[in-house]
């Protein structure tokens, strides 16, 4: 018989419909297994997130050394821009719109002591990392700029085997386990009243980032209209077979052949598709940020702490250069922000499963959104190819 598959969003909400209907009825012995699960999972993902980031972060920069000079330069900075941009616009739309649709005293700043509550683990055991996050973020960037200027490939190919390890880490062993720890949560939020308050603001963000993701790329693909002359919204329909695929395989790599595809049918040069499609499916992750920026927020929100200019805007710029280190997984753009999300907004181990439910329920929209704006951005690198060549 065909084994069934089941995607990793249909396993996330599994495991929250689960843990609403066991919080109806189960003895509080079989609620502190999973705390004690929880309490054990969430101090070996603190041990593992200075391990992501330089697994993944030192690599990454690594290679953005390697290419085509000039348009490399051009390419990644558009990328770095236009997620920035998306970071940005998320902050202020939701900044306007969560005070209207998410409330402040619902007692979801109880959720965030849900690690110290009544049902405490059977037994806990300490997990230090090797290094705080910050210090980890530090290194990578050290690192990754090492690699991309050194002539030697002994280290460059250590930190390749590293990567590898790192990302057979997150697919084998933290993502499977993902659900495990989601159904915890929400079973220990069942048995303290707060499921309910959860699931409703999710529902709202829920709509709300899919209304900025349309507007994001109705902004992008302006400004590329802008750039090639061409109509905007027939650039924007020719890349929907792309948004289609990435909906169903939730993956930007998987994604390119049909990415490469529909921008070469926009009218970018074949050279330049093949140049920028691929590098952009790593480095640009519009879509992937503005989830991780407004699901932050409103968790901030909903904690009774309102989010701030001054403090995302950090966040956002350092947001932008942790995507590139985003893995070809399911789930791995929010693994990889992890680190910031715990050292710069102070998120805690049952924040951060919120964080992960949250973006997980809209992963294939983000992703979709990530490799449409690939689209536009081929079209900027393209006209600028064009221009430098004129000079030339």
């Amino acid at each position: 018989m065909k084994k069934i598959q089941v995607s990793l969003l249909g396993k996330v909400v599994i495991a929250i419909l689960a843990g609403v209907a066991c919080g109806q009825f189960v003895p509080e012995g079989f609620t502190r297994l999973f705390v004690t699960f929880n309490s054990l999972f969430a101090n070996f993902l603190s041990f593992s997130i200075p391990l992501i980031i330089v697994g993944l972060v030192a690599p990454a920069i690594g290679e953005l050394g390697k290419g085509a000079g000039k348009l490399l330069a051009i390419t990644t900075l558009l990328a770095y821009g236009s997620t920035l941009f998306s970071g940005f616009f998320t902050f202020l739309s939701c900044d306007a719109l969560f005070p209207f649709l998410l409330s402040p005293h619902t007692g979801l700043q109880t959720v965030e002591g849900l690690e110290n509550s009544s049902l405490a683990p059977y037994f806990t055991i300490d997990m230090p990392p090797l290094m705080d996050v910050m210090g980890a973020l530090l290194l990578s960037f050290i690192l990754g700029m090492g690699l991309s200027h050194i002539q030697g490939h002994t280290l460059k190919e250590g930190f390749a085997d590293f990567k590898d390890i790192i990302i057979r880490l997150i697919e084998a062993v933290i993502i499977p386990l993902l659900p495990i720890h989601i159904f915890g949560i929400f079973l220990n939020m069942t048995v303290s009243g707060q499921v309910f308050t959860v699931i409703a603001m999710f529902l709202k963000v829920i709509l709300v980032i899919f209304v900025l993701h349309v507007l994001l790329l109705l902004i992008q693909f302006s400004v590329a209209g802008i750039v090639s002359r061409k109509n905007p919204l027939r650039l924007l329909r020719t890349m929907l077979p792309a948004y289609a695929t990435a909906l169903g395989t939730q993956s930007s790599a998987a994604t390119i052949p049909v990415t490469l595809a529909q921008t070469i049918q926009n009218g970018v040069r074949q050279n330049i598709a093949i140049f920028t499609i691929p590098l952009c499916a790593t480095i640009h992750l519009a879509g992937s940020t503005m989830k991780i920026v407004a699901c932050s927020m409103a968790i901030l929100f909903m904690t009774g702490e309102p989010p701030t200019l001054l403090q995302f805007t950090g966040f956002i710029f350092m947001l932008g250069i942790t995507m590139v280190a985003a893995p070809g997984v399911p789930g791995g753009a929010i693994m990889a922000a992890l680190g910031i999300l715990q050292s710069m907004l102070g998120f805690g181990e049952t924040l951060q499963a919120l964080m992960i439910a949250l973006y997980i329920a809209m992963d294939s929209f983000g992703t979709a959104c990530n490799v449409t704006g690939d689209g536009a951005i081929a079209i900027w690198v393209d006209k600028i190819a064009e221009k430098m060549e004129r000079k030339l």
